[in-house]
């Protein structure tokens, strides 16, 4: 779908592929967008205090998991108007998990890292996103163990 804002003009075609292209101009430059196609909002590293394990000394230890986000979204409309409320805010995305990861008392990662996954693919409208759950020190001699789950549809490429 095009994106229709006050200063862009937009025009569509089709492709010789079936898929459809959209044009977009602003002021005198024209940028061509497959429709369908995404783009990718990080958040890398967020560091969150958490009961998680199966032993009896993981459930009474709160331990740090790392949480790497890779989430789809439509930046364009953001880059036009420069406001937040037409951005994924990726701070609000941290506080989030920042809450629910740190109020949470899973056993497995994967139960954590599917429902981090929900969450913010449903409170935040994300349609896509790739999440890596890290649980530093899990493994003897190794330096990182854990899941990366993907989710909803990815972006086209």
């Amino acid at each position: 779908m095009a994106l229709h804002c006050p200063d862009w003009g937009t025009q569509r075609s089709s492709h010789g592929s079936g898929e459809m292209l959209t044009f977009r101009s602003f002021g005198n430059k024209l940028i061509e967008v497959w429709q369908g196609s995404m783009d990718i909002v990080y958040l890398r590293g967020l560091r969150i205090d958490t009961i998680i394990g199966i032993y009896d000394w993981e459930r009474r230890t709160r331990q740090t998991v790392i949480l790497d986000l890779e989430m789809g979204a439509d930046i364009s409309r953001a880059a036009q108007s420069e406001s937040i409320e037409d951005a994924l805010n990726y701070k609000a995305v941290a506080k989030r998990l920042i809450a629910f990861v740190g109020e949470s008392r899973f056993q497995l990662v994967e139960t954590l890292a599917e429902r981090c996954a929900a969450l913010v693919m449903e409170e935040f409208d994300v349609p896509w996103l790739r999440l890596t759950l890290n649980k530093q020190g899990a493994v003897r001699g190794a330096m990182d163990v854990g899941v990366i789950i993907e989710r909803g549809q990815p972006p086209s490429s």
